[in-house]
């Protein structure tokens, strides 16, 4: 079973965000890494969002933010996130990892609880 394996990520977490823009992106993941609530955050290319918003559909072009932590630091890093956030409601969700290799779980936990 994977969860078995000596590389299981069961404690590492993707937390998954969309910005309003880049600069706003690229500023709270600067400031989540450098407080060590994401190990790292990669900032991605601008994606489309259709939704209903406040009862009309809208297309927002928005920069979405994937980072990397550990799960003790998974409810700080949310809070954190959505206090630095610009939008009302931002989408803020976090995601269990089922595997990755052990030098890599081990750099995100050394990065975010500062063990090795």
């Amino acid at each position: 079973m994977i969860g078995d394996l000596p590389g299981d990520g069961s404690d590492i977490r993707l937390v998954y965000c969309p910005f309003a823009d880049e600069e706003e992106a690229r500023t709270i993941a600067r400031t989540v890494v450098r407080e060590q609530l994401a190990a790292c955050a990669n900032v991605m290319a601008p994606a489309l969002a259709i939704c209903h918003w406040q009862g009309e559909l809208t297309e927002t072009a928005e920069i979405p933010v994937l980072f990397k932590t550990a799960l003790p630091q998974s409810k700080a890093l949310v809070a954190r996130i959505v206090h630095l956030h610009s939008y009302d409601e931002p989408a803020v969700l976090v995601l269990p990892v089922d595997y990755c290799p052990p030098s890599f779980r081990a750099w995100v936990l050394g990065q975010t609880l500062a063990i090795d």
